[in-house]
């Protein structure tokens, strides 16, 4: 058995009320790679000090073997100044080609001062600092903020080949599939452990909260109600999440057409008889650049009402200049832009500037006073509508001061989503929120009938929502791909290698491999629909049986029987509906 080194056992914590966690015993040994999941305020940040040593437990013991070089990145750090980046970085035992090459990759420069260093560049040096030395555990607490997704894929394969133990915090859901080999669940303060990566985290944690809710049904517990929010949360994603990604499919194969007609076949003058008040914005061969630099050259795009654009790119590339072009707050040097009538702009605050840390939650919403939000035109209470971002009733009167980054984003969040507006543009909003609030947004945003600009590097974020994504590669090379970001992955590799050569930009028309539908797969097309519905009908028969609070003491074993037969189902289901998406896209493929 591999010896551990660095372990809790019997921990427990808090600061004056209810223990954040208690009786938590757990160990990390050289070579694992655990990822700690769980809600905001839930305590992972405080869980991790105590692993590195800043906190003591009130019970319990942490141990360390002599010896191990432990490096800890915390969410909020503070840097001296006075000092280059390359002097901050380069501590005892760091080889100055290693903080060179992780700087690099981690776009600072070592010359810079750490006094002119923005909020996005700090963190980047204080990864670096944690990462330069060799050291036996690595602790880090949402290392992918602020890197864009070159430096976050370079992360991932440095932390794959990373020989020491691992724990980290994050709410990237591809990063952590990407790095994690065991996962721990730190949920109302007990800790769930589990011996796979974030992967299998959905269907392990669904697995927990259905247990749990059996027992509470048997024993007709008050309890029942803390658990509620949870296993709605999770047990009602896959439903929603198929619903949403057959419409996202829908509003991809509209995007194709489009682009695909646009490459120059169209001109101007049709766009308002073609799409009259659907139209958000039209870019005709637009072109940007400060000085000698070259940010945008020759880029062509329409947004239609309804449609979800990405932007992605490296830090610095231009993404907000691109941006700010979309939504008519910069001119272009050349070309021209054209925005839609009527166009009402909604910008996410990144920088949480429009919360004031002496308001309540309530009056954020209602500075005006009262106890009604309009929302999309709709009223509802304010009590009601924040419940809907995790918020609890002591919450809501409670100091904007007192919550924490993730809360503070969902607050935003919650304020921006209740103005009145048809166009909605989000700057990295998932930067500080777990993924309970990530789902919520998710499943927001996809019922949200105005358009979406999204700056983000989180993959599974732009996956799930994106019609197309708008790629700024740098060097004024700019293209559109139809879908998310794993589309965009197979898109992009002959537009990314040829246009530097050719010196001009690719064609926003999506490079697509046709593929036919083989006689077998039509037919298992066509029969999946009938065994979806199938089992459907017999998943709601069984939850209708087992939701009876007596049935538990009438059929005891008929009980264990159908529990069994519930979670059989629905795997059966889940499995159904994926190949049904993966034979759907193929077959929407080999039609265009």
């Amino acid at each position: 058995m591999t010896t551990p080194i660095l372990s809790l056992r019997d921990a427990s914590l808090g600061f004056g009320g209810k223990p954040l966690f208690e009786g938590i015993s757990l160990s990390l040994c050289l070579g694992d790679k655990v990822c700690l999941v769980g809600r905001n305020g839930s305590g992972k940040s405080t869980l991790l000090k105590c692993l590195s040593g800043i906190f003591e437990v009130d019970k319990g013991e942490r141990f360390a073997q002599p010896g191990t070089i432990i490096k800890y990145l915390a969410q909020d750090v503070v840097l001296p100044s006075g000092k280059t980046v390359i002097e901050f970085v380069m501590e005892p035992g760091v080889e100055s080609f290693m903080a060179e090459s992780i700087l690099g990759k981690l776009g600072v420069p070592g010359n810079r001062l750490m006094d002119s260093l923005s909020g996005g560049e700090r963190r980047r040096v204080a990864l670096a600092q944690v990462l330069a030395i060799n050291s036996d555990v690595l602790i880090l607490d949402e290392p992918t903020n602020h890197l864009d997704l070159r430096a976050i894929e370079w992360l991932e394969d440095y932390l794959g080949q990373y020989r020491g133990a691992l724990i980290v915090i994050s709410h990237d859901r591809t990063f952590l599939e990407n790095v994690s080999t065991s996962t721990w669940w730190l949920d109302r303060g007990r800790m769930h452990e589990h011996g796979k990566g974030f992967k299998d985290y959905d269907i392990w944690s669904e697995q927990i909260l259905d247990d749990e809710e059996r027992q509470l049904e048997r024993l007709n517990s008050r309890l029942r109600l803390e658990n509620e929010w949870l296993h709605r949360g999770v047990t009602a994603r896959r439903k929603r999440n198929q619903g949403r990604l057959r419409r996202l499919h829908a509003l991809r194969g509209d995007k194709k057409e489009r682009l695909s007609n646009q490459a120059g076949k169209v001109k101007l003058e049709t766009v308002e008889g073609s799409y009259g008040s659907k139209m958000v914005c039209e870019v005709d061969k637009v072109s940007k650049g400060f000085g000698d630099r070259i940010i945008i050259k020759s880029f062509t795009t329409r947004i239609i009402k309804g449609e979800r654009i990405g932007i992605i790119g490296p830090n610095g590339a231009g993404k907000t200049t691109l941006l700010k072009l979309l939504v008519g707050k910069l001119q272009p040097d050349s070309g021209m832009v054209k925005m839609g009538a009527n166009i009402q702009l909604i910008y996410f605050d990144q920088m949480r500037e429009t919360l004031r840390p002496t308001d309540t939650l309530w009056q954020t919403l209602c500075p005006e006073g009262g106890d009604q939000v309009m929302v999309q035109g709709k009223p509802r209470h304010v009590a009601s509508y924040l419940k809907d971002f995790l918020f609890n009733e002591k919450q809501i009167r409670g100091q904007v001061s007192i919550l924490s980054g993730g809360e503070k984003n969902r607050l935003v969040l919650a304020k921006s989503l209740a103005q009145i507006g048809n166009l909605l543009v989000l700057d990295e909003p998932t930067n500080d929120l777990d993924m309970d609030t990530l789902d919520l947004l998710i499943d927001l945003l996809s019922d949200y009938e105005g358009t979406l600009l999204l700056v983000s590097h989180d993959r599974d974020f732009l996956d799930k929502l994106t019609t197309s994504i708008i790629a700024v590669e740098g060097n004024g090379v700019v293209n559109e791909y139809v879908g998310g970001y794993a589309d965009y992955l197979r898109q992009r590799p002959v537009a990314v290698e040829e246009a530097p050569k050719k010196q001009t930009v690719v064609s926003a028309k999506p490079t697509i491999v046709k593929t036919r539908l083989s006689y077998n797969q039509k037919r298992e097309l066509e029969q999946l629909l009938a065994v979806m519905e199938k089992l459907s009908q017999e998943i709601n028969i069984l939850e209708t049986k087992l939701a009876d609070p007596t049935f538990y003491e009438k059929h005891p074993q008929d009980f264990l029987k159908f529990t069994n037969d519930l979670a059989s189902k629905r795997q059966q289901l889940d499995e159904a509906e994926q190949r049904w998406l993966e034979l759907e896209e193929l077959q929407n493929e080999s039609r265009s």
